[in-house]
């Protein structure tokens, strides 16, 4: 299935192809201060459809996870892997799709604190 997504504004719009399986809670010091529900899809079935100059990266620890925001609104759509070996994963926030039936999503935790 063909998702669309994009921050508050829609200055970072994009689509993401694939089935929701589920979604993450990762409970690490920036996940969870977002509050975000992670899905992973590999990197090349997300498509960036609008972000110019308003698509943000933040970094943290090491480094491994890009976690992208609009720079106008503040709203993080997606995170992505930057790391150089094996095939790389783009986690999109569900919140940020539409259409998306929230309620019947399965949600599993993840101990980001630990990882």
């Amino acid at each position: 299935m063909l998702y669309k997504g994009s921050c508050h504004c829609g200055k970072v719009a994009f689509e993401v192809k694939g089935e929701i399986g589920g979604a993450v809670r990762c409970n690490c010091s920036i996940c969870a201060r977002k509050g975000a529900l992670l899905w992973a899809v590999p990197h090349g079935s997300l498509r960036l459809v609008a972000w110019g100059d308003d698509l943000g990266k933040y970094t943290f620890g090491k480094g491994s996870i890009a976690h992208r925001f609009c720079r106008t609104c503040g709203i993080h759509p997606f995170a992505e892997d930057v790391g150089e070996s094996g095939e790389r994963t783009a986690y999109i926030n569900i919140n940020c799709l539409e259409d998306v039936d929230l309620a019947v999503v399965e949600v599993f935790g993840f101990d980001g604190r630990a990882a």
